[in-house]
């Protein structure tokens, strides 16, 4: 009973909690955790977006074929090369489009009279590879073998380009959480030193009667772990409406609807996003722990 009377439970020895204020750290470490939600959601984003880009033109080959009313033989050339199509090995489907999709298509480049436009336009088939797809060599040849100046288009080197463009982006995503990463361990740094100057005459007391590094650096470990979570989950909610702006806003580019309301726009961000938000406040926490654990250790081993 006499030793709870001299020190209450909870009772701050060294005055960590007026060293480390509640104030100044948490909303610098949410203003971290802010920018590192935007950097996590251009990543996941730039990875989503890419893969389904690339499932989808990456298993499209456009074929072109001039004149396709013309006749050869007992046969159009657009026939012609349709059945050339359906012989060869590695091709799942086609799907030719119609002379109105043609010029949905031409619209940005013609305006609104591709209707009287007095060129033949092409047939265009939509070709849809099955597997690694049929060799380009061979299938060259047959079209041009059925129709002479059927043109082939495969789609590899724009898909090559989305995925250096993805991959650049996650570059980019991943050294912008590096470097907040790093700003926000040189914040709980700089603010467990400045603590630690506060309190000196404190700490060197308790020392001296003989409290040991290992608590000291415990107790102010403790305090920035707190203001590390704290902050990291202030800053993580803060990001949530910019984070569903942003799915809403990247929706129709994976084809799916737009988000209909708040609760759509927020059911709009990804899983995996989901859980790296969530990881944000224990990962501030481990930083805020490790951080001022290392700060305070080698502000010891400095005292005479």
């Amino acid at each position: 009973m006499t030793r709870s009377l001299l020190r209450p439970p909870g009772f701050d020895d060294l005055g960590v909690r007026r060293a480390l204020s509640d104030r100044l750290l948490p909303c610098l470490v949410a203003a971290m955790a802010f920018l590192a939600a935007l950097a996590l959601a251009g990543a996941v984003g730039a990875t989503a977006l890419a893969q389904h880009w690339q499932s989808g033109a990456g298993g499209m080959i456009t074929v072109q074929v001039p004149q396709p009313g013309d006749s050869i033989g007992s046969t159009t050339r657009l026939d012609r090369v349709r059945a050339a199509l359906t012989a060869t090995a590695g091709i799942a489907g086609t799907r030719t489009l119609s002379d109105d999709q043609l010029r949905v298509l031409l619209r940005p480049w013609l305006g609104t009279t591709t209707g009287d436009i007095s060129i033949p336009l092409p047939a265009v088939i939509d070709v849809q590879v099955a597997g690694a797809g049929p060799d380009r060599a061979t299938l060259v040849a047959a079209l041009e073998t059925a129709a002479p100046g059927t043109l082939v288009e495969e789609h590899d080197r724009w898909v090559k380009r989305l995925a250096t463009l993805a991959r650049s982006l996650q570059a980019c995503a991943a050294l912008a959480f590096a470097v907040v990463a790093f700003v926000a361990v040189a914040v709980i740094a700089v603010a467990t030193r400045a603590g630690l100057a506060s309190r000196r005459d404190a700490i060197e007391i308790v020392h001296g009667l003989g409290a040991t590094d290992q608590f000291i650096a415990r107790s102010f470990a403790q305090r920035a772990t707190v203001l590390a979570g704290i902050g990291a989950g202030i800053g993580a909610v803060a990001a949530l409406p910019v984070l569903a702006s942003l799915a809403g806003l990247a929706a129709p580019f994976g084809n799916a609807a737009a988000p209909d309301g708040i609760a759509g726009a927020v059911g709009s961000i990804p899983l995996t996003l989901w859980l790296s938000v969530l990881c944000l406040p224990p990962l501030a926490a481990a930083i805020g722990w490790l951080t001022a654990h290392r700060t305070v250790r080698r502000w010891l081993r400095r005292l005479p």
